[in-house]
């Protein structure tokens, strides 16, 4: 799951600070999830989804598809 949060922010060509600023937080908390030093609250799962255009499942890892659902 940390893995795939930083690859979906790299294909994006962005960095944590911008990351962390979308969801209203610092670049240092969200570092830690990339890392998997924290959890990564469903909250913020969400807004990744939503940001990133994907499943929850994809992030997750327990699917390779990063499609969403319709």
């Amino acid at each position: 799951m940390y893995r795939r949060i930083r690859d979906l922010r790299e294909d994006m060509d962005l960095n944590q600070t911008q990351v962390a600023k979308m969801l209203g937080m610092s670049q240092t908390g969200y570092s830690k999830y990339e890392t998997g030093e924290n959890d990564i609250p469903t909250s913020i799962l969400i807004k990744l989804a939503d940001f990133y255009n994907t499943s929850i499942d994809y992030i997750l890892g327990q699917t390779d598809n990063p499609e969403r659902y319709k």
